[in-house]
């Protein structure tokens, strides 16, 4: 039977259909009714529909690389990303999943770029349609005895190897996992523009929350549920207040930059640093830094060095910019 919109009131349509999928037929209904409250339910369908649509071609652009090894006979294609290199504490996670061909989930996209909760739900969605899923760890300790870099590199091996059915081929953010056999290719970018790589990220990036929120408990003065180990505000006055923790990556120096065990000199030259704001100013500081620069230690003078350089750069930037236009 026909659906015939006159029949039903403004607040009959706005109920019925607001949240229902716009198909197409119900918003050519819809567009031909003259009633303006009518006219807005569509407004808003037809919205939800474009979105939906720009949506789908993103996904479509995502998955380019795994329709073509599909096409070329590849079915198994695991795509990995990890999640953790960047904190002070805790270990480094890696994820591996494997989609069935033709496989699509909305809204996946680099975990970083993701709610907590939009994250959750697509770790769903991830799980439920995905053929395989592997999770492989790093541990502090590793961390701190190979380097984050290689760390990481070993929580995606691991993670390729965790998976229940072997992959045919590997898809990377912008990595080449050693120890693999298999082929791969480590694509720039990929946790942004790979369907399987973004959802690895989900994958990873929740479960090492996960694990962060579960060492709370034991260290409840750092307050690692909140910030997962990241360096925040928070975290660096619970390390200041309390020292490293058994969490702590101890190869990581600027942890003991936090904790105040740089040189006296190196700090205050950094309080000199974030009290200027001139060029002048800045340029007669970095004059300084090179006179005293062997009191430095190396870490100290490739620290000094960045955070120089980028004020000296906002300096410039702020200069042109108050600059009149001609």
């Amino acid at each position: 039977m026909d659906l015939d919109l006159s029949t039903l009131s403004i607040a009959q349509v706005r109920k019925r259909f607001i949240n229902r999928r716009p198909a197409p037929r119900l918003l050519r209904l819809l567009q031909q009714d003259n009633r303006n409250g009518v006219r807005q339910v569509y407004d808003v369908l037809k919205k939800k529909a474009d979105d939906e649509k720009r949506e789908r071609r993103r996904i479509s652009r995502m998955l380019r690389l795994e329709r073509d090894l599909w096409k070329s006979g590849l079915v198994r294609v695991a795509g990995v990303d990890e999640a953790g290199i960047g904190p002070l504490a805790g270990p480094v996670v890696a994820a591996a999943v494997v989609f069935p061909p033709r496989t699509r989930i909305l809204r996946i996209d680099d975990s970083k770029k993701l709610t907590p909760e939009l994250r959750q739900e697509l770790l769903q969605q991830v799980r439920g349609k995905a053929a395989a899923v592997g999770v492989g760890v790093a541990s502090v300790e590793e961390i701190d005895q190979i380097n984050i870099y290689q760390a990481g590199l070993l929580a995606m091996q691991r993670a390729v190897e965790n998976l229940d059915v072997a992959p045919e081929y590997v898809l990377t953010d912008a990595r080449i996992i050693p120890g693999l056999t298999l082929p791969q290719d480590g694509i720039k970018g990929g946790d942004a523009c790979c369907f399987s790589i973004a959802a690895a990220s989900i994958v990873a990036k929740t479960h090492r929350d996960q694990l962060m929120e579960s060492f709370d408990a034991a260290y409840p003065d750092y307050g690692f549920a909140h910030h997962k180990g990241y360096s925040t505000p928070e975290h660096q006055r619970a390390l200041q207040k309390f020292g490293p923790s058994a969490l702590h990556r101890r190869s990581f120096l600027y942890v003991d930059e936090v904790c105040g065990k740089c040189s006296p000199l190196f700090y205050s030259y950094l309080a000199e640093l974030y009290r200027l704001d001139s060029l002048p100013d800045l340029q007669a500081l970095e004059a300084q830094w090179q006179i005293a620069l062997e009191e430095f230690n190396e870490y100290e003078q490739r620290k000094f060095h960045q955070r120089l350089s980028r004020r000296l750069k906002r300096a410039v930037e702020e200069g042109r910019a108050s600059q009149p236009q001609t």
